[in-house]
């Protein structure tokens, strides 16, 4: 039973699919042209991000090299505070 109920779905379902792809007509011109704007603003958008992707990460390697600098400063101020204590013992 449930192997003819499978072969009549398979079935009907390959008549589905035959019947909605013969009664789609073919592209238009206009689609076309709009699908290649639409492909040619996706691209240009993609430079884009891929722009924006390369500045932020130039700008958090330079955030980073700021940060430990600053990592340094405060270790260096340390060492001073401790030497300028020492000396004034």
């Amino acid at each position: 039973m449930t192997r003819n109920f499978s072969l009549v779905s398979g079935l009907s379902l390959i008549m589905f699919s035959a019947f909605f792809f013969s009664a789609c007509s073919g592209v238009s011109e206009e689609q076309l042209i709009a699908l290649n704007k639409k492909k040619q603003e996706v691209q240009k958008l993609e430079l884009q991000a891929n722009g924006l992707k390369d500045e932020r990460a130039r700008l958090e390697k330079e955030l980073a090299e700021k940060n430990k600098k600053i990592e340094d400063c405060n270790k260096l101020k340390q060492e001073v505070k401790a030497n300028l204590s020492q000396i004034k013992k």
